[in-house]
């Protein structure tokens, strides 16, 4: 029996040594390619460059949105491609697979771009993983404008077959895009997490009277580390770590954005609204969390939203 559950443990676990399976040995060993920095570092400080306007780096990171936009423009490309090959499997629908893969190729720039933009404020790892991604994804869409050209000229052969190996790489693609996003904690609100850490219920933050006008204070909340600001008789909790990549906003500094008071991350400027936690600039993609508040005999306290 004893026997049966290693044998069990080495097929679906990580084995009886201890070894990770051979995906995951790949991917570790692609966060760790250092040798890849030599062209990721030139590109980070190229594509700063040309993303500069920050007006430009909002909107490309879904500021507007309240939401990464990267995922959902990429959605199109590759539903879109996905649904021809279908149509080039069930066979007889020559024109409808030609005009999907025309729309995924006519659709993946402007994904791209959205991508490249994100991918620029990663850490090296993530963008060691995000450049071999991007790679990927790169040469996906030149297979698919390959197969698009020979749909049209007639070659529905060849665009199907170019079509299935673009469907390939493209998977590979998006395979490792999971692993930036679910793995690596690319462009996910990393603070959101925190929020499972609290209880139900009212807790205390802080006593009104010890809290400064107009300046954010950290404090915790249990073990969980909040940023509270008062306007008047008006207070505000946020979670401390910024939901871009954990940054400790208690130690940002106070902005103000359109007359609102706001609070910009110390380590790479996303900047949150204090009243409400709304981003205003990114990187970050979504909203700080926030928590809800009362005052009671003097005591500020707080609450799950």
């Amino acid at each position: 029996m004893l026997a049966g559950q290693r044998k069990q443990a080495g097929a679906f676990g990580v084995g009886a040594r201890g070894k990770k399976p051979g995906m995951r040995q790949l991917l570790t060993k692609l966060e760790q390619a250092s040798g890849l920095d030599r062209i990721s570092d030139p590109l980070q400080r190229g594509l700063h460059a040309v993303f500069r306007p920050r007006f430009l780096r909002d909107a490309l990171h879904g500021v507007w949105l309240g939401h990464p936009l990267h995922p959902a423009l990429a959605s199109l490309p590759l539903g879109a491609w996905s649904s021809a090959a279908v149509l080039d499997l069930v066979g007889g629908q020559e024109r409808a697979a030609t005009t999907l893969v025309g729309v995924g190729v006519g659709s993946a720039p402007l994904a791209a771009i959205a991508g490249a933009n994100d991918w620029a404020e990663l850490d090296k790892e993530q963008r060691r993983v995000g450049l071999v991604h991007l790679v990927a994804n790169s040469v996906t869409v030149g297979l698919y404008a390959w197969s698009l050209a020979a749909r049209l000229g007639g070659d529905h052969a060849r665009g199907r077959l170019l079509g299935f190996i673009a469907l390939t790489t493209g998977s590979a693609g998006a395979y490792l895009g999971g692993h930036l996003a679910y793995k690596q904690g690319a462009q996910v609100n990393q603070a959101a997490p925190q929020l499972h850490r609290i209880a139900e219920g009212w807790h205390p933050v802080a006593d009104l009277d010890a809290l400064p006008h107009g300046t954010p204070v950290g404090r915790t909340l249990g073990e969980v580390p909040v940023l509270v600001y008062r306007d008047g008789d008006r207070v505000s909790v946020l979670l401390e770590q910024c939901g871009h990549e954990t940054g400790p906003l208690s130690e940002g500094r106070l902005v103000d954005v359109d007359g609102d008071a706001c609070v910009e991350c110390p380590w790479h400027g996303s900047v949150f609204r204090l009243g409400d936690g709304l981003v205003m600039h990114g990187p970050a993609g979504s909203d700080q969390p926030i928590l809800r508040t009362r005052v009671v005999n003097g005591v500020v306290e707080a609450s799950l939203p």
